[in-house]
């Protein structure tokens, strides 16, 4: 399903695997343009890193992708940069400031925010912000905003 609320463009997709989430992230990559910075949002479990691989996939990245929850910032190359970054255990915008979050996601790589809504004002104004929500034992409620794109 597609529409445009408010002027945003909105993409949602209804996700019945893990499989199937990887696959709308390799398809959302083909979207995105270099210094695209992906918010993302969810619950633990949600999908966040499903769909992180599944970006890193349509970029060319064959590397094993994990949740960086311990490191905070993993970094893998593929057509372009990917900076995977996970906020969970940051206190918000200032350490994250502290750990040269925004100066990393203002380059020319691609940047994934896990837990992004901790980070509010680091997060740039034309971020897409995609969020997940559990609708069911493997099936996930995906939600795009701020990508423009010709279906």
């Amino acid at each position: 399903m597609i529409w445009r609320p408010g002027g945003d463009f909105l993409i949602e997709k209804v996700s019945a695997s893990p499989q199937e989430t990887i696959a709308f992230g390799e398809y959302i990559a083909g979207l995105l343009e270099p210094g695209s910075v992906i918010a993302l949002q969810g619950g633990l479990g949600s999908g966040k890193t499903c769909f992180a691989k599944g970006i890193a996939r349509g970029l060319g990245i064959t590397e094993t992708i994990t949740s960086p929850t311990y490191t905070i910032i993993s970094e893998y190359t593929g057509s372009i940069s990917l900076y995977h970054i996970d906020v969970y255990r940051l206190g918000g915008d200032e350490d994250f400031g502290q750990i040269g979050g925004p100066e990393l996601i203002s380059g020319r790589g691609i940047s994934i925010i896990e837990w992004s809504d901790r980070i509010p004002q680091s997060l740039p104004k034309d971020a897409v912000t995609v969020t997940m929500e559990i609708s069911g034992p493997q099936t996930r409620v995906i939600r795009v905003y701020g990508l423009e794109f010709a279906p």
